[in-house]
């Protein structure tokens, strides 16, 4: 097929790792499926790919193409988690216009290239000025949102929470008094849920927190798009799923993506384009090699957390007390002066037989390497279906957002998560380590993981729950009309 009849896709995510990767997941099963594809970066991520992975990373084919827009940051801004406010504001504004720009763009080469018109958008589910941009041009709009379902359910919440009195907290005592471990108990499918499982944005005293009102205004365009994309499966998350359906009919099921990948053949496919923005260390491979069977702790917490010196030297230390190996990624912007412990003489001559550190590394072959026992993470949801689809158990320690839900059924429900205190100390550390390496309860469950797994890996073939959805979606993506009369 010729690319001016492929129908052509603009995917659009949040410029932020954790969105980035499933996107572009999905943006290669669509392009495998028959589409045409324009992934869009942000300028300054464009740049950063380009730095750390080189041209190859978004050299594209010709019918996988990268087109950029500007997030209204200033060059200098660094994109971390403190900035993400910032952000939100930003790119209303100028990413919309931006973006407008770039669909002019698109649609006018239709008319003297090999390039189609634009036949629809998958937006990230927080990206909600794109939606406008959509209706000008008379284009289907469908919204991929990256948190489990869980968390989706949650943030669905938010405006409710506004309306019975628990936001915004009325002092910030309410911190530190246990009102966060209030019960809510009228959230469908979430019994004994507590505030301070619900995502985090909702703990502030300011009624008009960027976070929490631009997280409800996701929800509201939400509401008018073609449909819903979730990267979960029907059968960890049923519960959940089936209340969402109450609110997006028409909502697709299509995770874990990167079984999905395997299951139709893509794993390789277009395999020199990348999304990290760091880049990846693989050497920790050969390393892993030498390790023992199940013998190795993981630990990453993702590419946004942060953390205090005295957080890091509590892990550090407890992870050394451990006795047990251990891989652990540390970004550079991790924390400020986090260098401090890893020249630490004492630790490291403690760890140096059995420790590596890396700054970023191949997460998802890392959790395939059969030395791995443990995975110690911020619970983020990338990382949480990383860990199912290798049945590895993890030790949880959540920062922010939708990583307190997903924590709060990895230990109550899914059977394979133990969770540390916000308040790390290395006795802890120390002992869920050991716990999870070698303990009953770490053997329970690795047990349930690997149950989990086959789930996982049964949903993604064909027949199951998510390789089914993910064809209805294709169909569904297919047959949406083209806005013809904005085309110009």
């Amino acid at each position: 097929m010729s690319s001016t009849m492929k129908p052509h896709a603009v995917c659009i995510p949040l410029p932020a790792q954790g969105h980035i990767n499933p996107m572009l997941k999905l943006a290669k099963l669509l392009h495998f499926k028959g589409f045409y594809i324009t992934f869009v970066h942000t300028e300054f991520n464009y740049n950063r790919l380009l730095q750390s992975r080189g041209s190859d990373a978004i050299n594209g084919t010709e019918d996988f193409q990268f087109e950029t827009i500007s997030d209204g940051l200033p060059p200098k801004n660094q994109r971390g988690i403190l900035d993400l406010p910032e952000l939100c504001r930003a790119m209303p504004v100028e990413g919309q216009r931006s973006f407008r720009d770039l669909i002019k763009k698109l649609n006018k080469a239709s008319s003297w290239s090999d390039v189609p018109a634009v036949g629809c958008i998958i937006s990230d589910g927080v990206m909600g000025f794109t939606f406008q941009v959509a209706q000008e041009f008379g284009i289907p709009e469908m919204l991929l949102f990256t948190p489990s379902g869980c968390g989706m359910l949650g943030y669905l919440h938010y405006a409710d929470l506004l309306e019975r009195g628990y936001f915004p907290l009325k002092d910030d005592s309410d911190l530190s008094t246990g009102f966060l471990d209030t019960v809510i108990d009228w959230i469908p499918a979430m019994e004994g849920i507590r505030l301070k499982d619900l995502p985090t944005f909702l703990r502030t005293t300011n009624r008009d927190d960027t976070m929490f009102n631009y997280n409800i205004q996701a929800v509201e365009i939400a509401m008018k798009a073609q449909g819903v994309i979730l990267n979960t499966f029907d059968e960890l998350e049923k519960e959940f799923v089936d209340v969402i359906t109450t609110k997006f009919p028409q909502l697709y099921t299509i995770g874990p993506l990167s079984l999905l990948q395997h299951n139709m053949s893509t794993t390789h496919y277009l395999d020199s384009i990348d999304s990290n923005l760091w880049k990846e260390d693989k050497k920790c491979l050969d390393w892993l090699d030498k390790r023992e069977p199940q013998s190795v702790v993981y630990v990453n917490y993702g590419s946004l957390v942060i953390m205090t010196k005295e957080q890091l030297a509590e892990f550090a230390w407890g992870l050394a007390n451990s006795k047990y190996p251990f891989l652990w990624v540390i970004r550079p912007n991790l924390v400020d002066g986090g260098e401090e412990i890893l020249s630490n003489e004492d630790f490291m001559e403690e760890t140096k037989k059995r420790g590596l550190f890396l700054e970023w590394g191949p997460q998802e072959e890392v959790l395939k390497h059969p030395s791995i026992g443990g995975f110690l993470t911020h619970c983020g949801w990338n990382s949480t279906l990383e860990s199912i689809c290798e049945g590895v158990p993890l030790i949880c320690w959540p920062f922010f957002a939708e990583q307190q839900t997903n924590c709060f059924y990895l230990c109550n429900k899914w059977g394979f998560g133990m969770e540390i205190d916000t308040k790390v100390k290395r006795e802890k550390v120390e002992r869920l380590v050991r716990e999870l390496m070698e303990g009953e309860k770490g053997k329970e469950m690795r047990e349930k993981a690997m149950e989990w797994k086959k789930k996982a890996e049964a949903a993604t073939r064909t027949g199951g729950s998510s390789y089914t959805n993910f064809d209805m979606l294709v169909k569904q993506l297919k047959q949406e009309p083209i806005g013809l009369e904005n085309l110009s």
